[in-house]
């Protein structure tokens, strides 16, 4: 080595901001973090007297703060007749001075003093120098000063000098600093424990590409330095975090990582695994998933019932029940115990797409144990996931019998779940009166109640027209401590919307607020539509406008009721207040807002602000629907201007892509009929025959109007065979219509036949 580092001006600088820190009892503490595990050189094995000789040196460096006795100290550690002491020697003297300041004049005096100037012997102690200024105020930049000096003078560091810089100079943002560390060691000192904390500080501080590369050495076939279970650790940990810095690693790059690291015997754990496994199914890649879970199973990676979970999940969305069946054979063959998630998300998978049968059979299996190879006893989970599935295919006693078996196991016992499903299969099967048995034999089990049963009985009663005896529960419950949600309060308003009681849908939604239950979009979007189907359209804009202030915007659907009801009411202004309101929240008009509009305007008779309307729709990429030619036809029927209603059925009829419909049919014949255009309405009859548009008993009833009125009997017997062909039952009017005019002509015989059936034109007049 080349001449002392001697306390120069500059090093004389470093010595003044370096201050005694934590004492030498943290010494052992200090090691463990940052240089585990221990990657020293190795020395010459320690002499007998090696622990005396560090003792009374230690206490020869404390007890002299300015002035040492050189001549001793030479004695002690380089005596002329015996070799240089162990490089480990001067690491623990130089750990046990105490100070920075103490430390880095030690050095000195090694350096200055060493007869062979050992490499090893400058690099120890350097390392515990650097550990003394670890703990020091600032020390990133202590630290610094005192690498970039050590470099000056060619002093190679140690692999636990060299890991202690970069973990450092990491925590304190210097990544550059990092890898100047990193490439400073000696080739042969870039162990994969050094390289592992370099990456470890490059994928913390979002250095993504830098990182991948040090790792691509690594993950080379023959690398000298091979990653191990650390390495796998520190990369997969990086790569699943969620609010992790810097670029976004992409599924494939990953899967690649993942083989990679499989070829060097490293795999992720079954946590990370099961989180890639998730990432590809959520992504849409189930195949992907099934490739990466079974290549690292031929490649001999320790595989839980977790990963296999998570594609058996995507399986099941997929509905891909063989391939489901596949990996739980592979799963036995592999000694992969499945658990009890893994027969629930395949009894689940099943019950959603209605194969309960089979949901069924793996239950019995999953119980049989031995035969199967499995010994896995289902919990209450299990048992509701099915239960839920019989009820939704109407297989309520079913239900009720596994009940019983949940019973018989004492940690199994039937739960709030378990009788929510129940009762909800009895409502949806319209058996109020069994739900409510099920309800008391809840309570009499002391199963608590929830929300979800409240809603459940609330909501089944409601749709069977028991809207009262729902209140009197609600009301009940509520006086019980059991609160109703914005479901419930849902369910009540829309069913006294429904036969239009409007006052006490209202009492309803003062109630709810009163109880501060914040109502949803849903409570507000049901009462809006209540109320301007009932014509209270200044209740509907109240409504409406405590929805804004809620924090909800209108969808399309609140904006056309509004609208239908205004226009109603012929408020235009109002109508078009909507229509205003509606372009400013971005919702654009959809068909039943041009419908509506249409309509009302056709119906005052503004036949041009219609066909303008009808312009735009186009123009803004909706097709014209049957509603909207109904609509002009139907105006124009009423206005007595049929010349322009056939024009617009003869366009419909060839130059659009809607075809007319019954309803378009019959508004022309009781139009054409009624001008005494029996001719013309009787072609349209031929036309809708042609078209496969099969007429009702209006369309019959126009005709037989409009046939009367001409006396053309002929034509109406045809017309009732046609009717019993299409059987088309004859009502009220069509009876008093055929009863006074067949009467009149002495052809009761004919109306006899017709109405039991029979034809009747055959033998006609």
């Amino acid at each position: 080595m080349s001449a002392a580092l001697t306390v120069s001006s500059k090093q004389s600088k470093l010595l003044r901001f370096l201050r005694p820190q934590t004492p030498p009892n943290l010494s052992s503490l200090l090691r463990h973090l940052s240089a585990e595990p221990d990657h020293h050189l190795p020395g010459p094995p320690p002499q007998n007297d090696s622990p005396s000789v560090v003792t009374l040196v230690v206490e020869l460096l404390q007890t002299t703060d300015n002035d040492w006795n050189e001549d001793k100290l030479h004695q002690l550690l380089f005596p002329t007749t015996s070799p240089p002491p162990p490089p480990h020697n001067l690491l623990q003297i130089t750990r046990l001075l105490g100070s920075t300041a103490k430390a880095l004049k030690f050095f000195n005096w090694v350096q200055a003093n060493s007869p062979c100037q050992d490499s090893p012997l400058l690099s120890f102690t350097l390392e515990a120098v650097f550990e003394h200024a670890s703990r020091e105020p600032n020390s990133h930049n202590k630290l610094l000063d005192l690498f970039k000096t050590s470099k000056s003078h060619k002093i190679p560091l140690s692999v636990n000098a060299a890991t202690l810089l970069i973990r450092c100079f990491g925590r304190a943002q210097m990544v550059d600093e990092s890898f100047l560390v990193y490439n400073e060691l000696c080739p042969s000192r870039r162990l994969t424990h050094v390289r592992n904390i370099l990456i470890d500080v490059l994928f913390r501080k979002g250095r993504v590409d830098d990182a991948l590369h040090l790792l691509d050495e690594m993950l080379q076939p023959k690398a000298e330095f091979p990653p191990n279970s650390n390495t796998g650790h520190i990369v997969f940990s990086a790569l699943s975090k969620r609010d992790k810095v810097g670029r976004a690693v992409d599924e494939e790059e990953i899967v690649g990582l993942v083989s990679k690291f499989a070829e060097h015997e490293v795999f992720p754990n079954s946590i990370w695994l099961t989180q890639l496994i998730s990432r590809l199914c959520r992504s849409g890649r189930t195949d992907r998933a099934w490739d990466v879970l079974h290549g690292l199973m031929k490649l001999g990676g320790v595989m839980e019932a977790a990963s296999c979970n998570a594609l058996l999940t995507a399986l099941g969305r997929a509905r891909e029940f063989k391939r489901m069946n596949t990996l739980l054979a592979e799963m036995k063959e592999m000694d992969i115990q499945p658990n009890v998630v893994t027969f629930g998300i395949l009894i689940n998978h099943l019950c959603k797409f209605r194969r309960v049968d089979e949901a069924l059979e793996v239950f019995e299996k999953m119980n049989g144990g031995e035969s199967n190879g499995f010994l896995v006893e289902p919990d209450v989970i299990t048992y509701n996931t099915l239960i839920d599935g019989l009820c939704k295919v109407g297989r309520q006693e079913e239900g009720l019998g596994l009940v019983e078996r949940m019973r018989s196991q004492p940690r199994c016992m039937p739960n709030t779940v378990t009788y929510n499903c129940l009762i909800d299969g009895y409502c949806k099967a319209s058996m109020i009166e069994a739900a409510r048995e099920l309800f008391d034999q809840m309570n009499k089990d002391g199963v608590p109640p929830n929300v979800v049963t409240l809603n459940t009985l609330v909501d089944g009663m409601c749709k069977h027209g028991r809207i009262n005896g729902a209140v009197e529960f609600f009301n009940e419950m509520q006086g019980k401590g059991l609160k109703g949600n914005a479901v419930t309060y849902t369910a009540l308003i829309r069913a006294f919307c429904n036969v239009n009681n409007i006052e006490k849908a209202m009492e309803l939604f003062d109630e709810m607020l009163e109880a501060g239950c914040s109502p949803d979009a849903i409570v507000y979007y049901t009462l809006i539509s209540g109320l301007s189907q009932a014509g209270k359209l200044d209740r509907a804009s109240f409504v409406l406008s405590k929805m804004k202030e809620a924090g909800f915007s209108p969808d399309i659907v609140s904006f056309n009721v509004l609208i239908n009801g205004f226009c109603r009411k012929n408020k235009l202004d109002e109508a078009y207040e909507m229509l205003k309101e509606m372009e400013n929240a971005g919702i654009k008009p959809d068909g039943v807002t041009y419908n509506t509009l249409i309509s009302h305007f056709s119906k005052t008779g503004d036949f041009s602000t219609a066909h303008r309307l009808m312009k735009k729709m186009v123009k803004e990429g909706l097709v014209p629907t049957v509603v909207t030619y109904g609509a002009l036809i139907h105006a124009y029927c009423l206005n007595g201007n049929l010349d322009e209603a056939m024009k617009i059925f003869r366009d419909m009829s060839s130059t659009s892509k809607v075809p007319p419909n019954t309803v378009i049919y019959n508004i022309l014949i009781n139009s054409l009929c009624r001008k005494n255009q029996v001719d013309l309405a009787l072609s349209l009859m031929d036309d809708m025959k042609v078209k496969g548009v099969k007429p009702n008993t209006n369309t019959f009833n126009a005709m037989f109007k409009g046939l009367q009125e001409k006396n053309w009997l002929s034509k109406a017997f045809e017309l009732m065979d046609r009717m019993i062909e299409h059987a088309c039952n004859p009502d009220y009017i069509t009876m008093e219509i055929l009863t006074e005019w067949l009467s009149a002509v002495g052809e009761t015989a004919k109306l006899k036949s017709f109405v039991q059936g029979y034809e009747v034109s055959a033998s006609a007049a």
